[in-house]
């Protein structure tokens, strides 16, 4: 069930009526007329083949505001592009598939890369960055961008209705808005990786280092990983877009850095919400939510030292200190939450989860002092066609070709 909470740093539209989708997609239709609705949606191959997306699919075919779909397909060889081609022209709305592994798309990163402006390491951020340059290249009548994953679960079209109303409300000023939702699936609860460690280390952080604004607006959102955001086109083209799993944090870093909080929101989109799960993977830091942490963690502590704050041993020992008391805390206030709620909880687990991730916290401050230099950042789209004038013709031109 909703409630009124308002934390004051950033506003949080909650759902208290359950309004019908139906009256939310009306206004965005009258809304998109004078400002046209995009949505990104970068997916893997593997997650054609998932029932997952099928679903989507089959949900975005009745939303009737969406002027552009971009979908930015990694890993997959010709076939599997020309599969995917054929798998979205279901779709009813005006869409392309960018195929990133592509000859043509590859010529696109080579020149990039003779600049030293091409993404270093593929994954999510990087195709989320060259959706957004294809918008920005080809699609000179679009104002509002989505985005969300390509493996929701429990995906309906009411969630992306939600997510883009406070952006293209022309009442409204915000200029982002991010979902959130309860990670409950199959009687249990997810989430793991904001709940047990993005909420206790923004407590231990604020303990070691006193009040801090950046603190202060993550500790805001509710869930802060939340892979579904909408934004004004204007936010997109200065945007600097981290390439690893700090992608949602990085972004959320990047809009506190070139606005005010005030034009900043975020919106219940689901009562219940379920996704394709990571592996912990306790014995390899290199994958699953084990280098997940890590990045995250490597993402506040360069934000944190941008504005000042030392990041040595000696506070990365208080920070892991703190966190793991914290967290251990928090461990038994979810118990007691599972239990009111008739949900399983398993503590040993949820207690092995929290010591890994303290241990990663020492390791993402070794990776930091050892390198504070990094930047993990993509350039801004507005930087690279100052760098490269013809590059978004070239882009346009790349996909459009992929897509005839």
């Amino acid at each position: 069930m909703a409630d009124f909470h308002q934390n004051g740093v950033v506003s949080t539209l909650h759902n208290l009526t359950d309004r019908p989708t139906e009256e939310l997609e009306k206004l965005l239709v009258k809304y998109g007329k004078s400002r046209p609705i995009s949505l990104v949606l970068p997916s893997l191959f593997s997650e054609l083949e998932g029932p997952a997306l099928k679903n989507i699919v089959d949900q975005l075919k009745d939303v009737p505001y969406l002027d552009k779909i971009v979908i930015g397909l990694d890993r997959a060889d010709e076939e599997q592009y020309k599969y995917a081609k054929e798998f979205f022209s279901v779709l009813p709305q005006d869409h392309v598939v960018i195929w990133n592994d592509g000859p043509r798309m590859q010529e696109i990163r080579n020149l990039l890369s003779e600049h030293g402006l091409a993404p270093e390491e593929p994954g999510k951020g990087c195709n989320v960055w060259y959706c957004f340059g294809y918008i920005l290249a080809a699609c000179d009548n679009i104002e509002v961008i989505g985005l969300h994953d390509c493996d929701i679960t429990t995906y309906d079209r009411g969630m992306l209705a939600r997510l883009y109303y406070p952006v293209c409300n022309p009442n409204f000023s915000y200029v982002f808005s991010k979902g959130y939702y309860a990670r409950i699936a199959e009687g249990s609860m997810n989430g793991r990786v904001t709940r047990l460690l993005i909420t206790p280390i923004i407590h231990a952080l604020r303990e070691v280092y006193g009040y801090d604004p950046y603190l202060n607006y993550l500790n805001a959102f509710r869930y802060p990983l939340a892979g579904e955001f909408a934004m004004d086109i204007d936010v997109v083209a200065d945007l600097r877009i981290p390439t690893d799993w700090g992608l949602e944090v990085g972004i959320l870093s990047e809009l506190r850095r070139s606005y005010s909080t005030k034009k900043i929101c975020q919106v219940d989109i689901a009562d219940h919400y379920d996704h394709k799960h990571q592996d912990v993977s306790e014995d390899d830091k290199t994958k699953g939510l084990s280098k997940m942490s890590i990045d995250i963690v490597l993402s506040i502590f360069r934000k944190l030292a941008i504005s000042g704050k030392v990041i040595g041993e000696e506070q990365v020992r208080a920070v892991k200190a703190t966190y793991l008391r914290t967290a251990l805390d928090l461990v038994e206030m979810y118990k007691h939450d599972a239990v009111i709620n008739g949900l399983n909880y398993n503590v040993h687990k949820e207690e092995k989860t929290v010591e890994l991730f303290a241990a990663n916290i020492v390791e993402a401050g070794v990776q930091f002092t050892d390198n504070p230099t990094e930047t993990p950042f993509v350039p801004r789209w507005n930087r690279v066609r100052y760098a490269i004038p013809e590059i978004m013709d070239k882009i346009r031109d790349a996909v459009e070709a992929d897509n005839a």
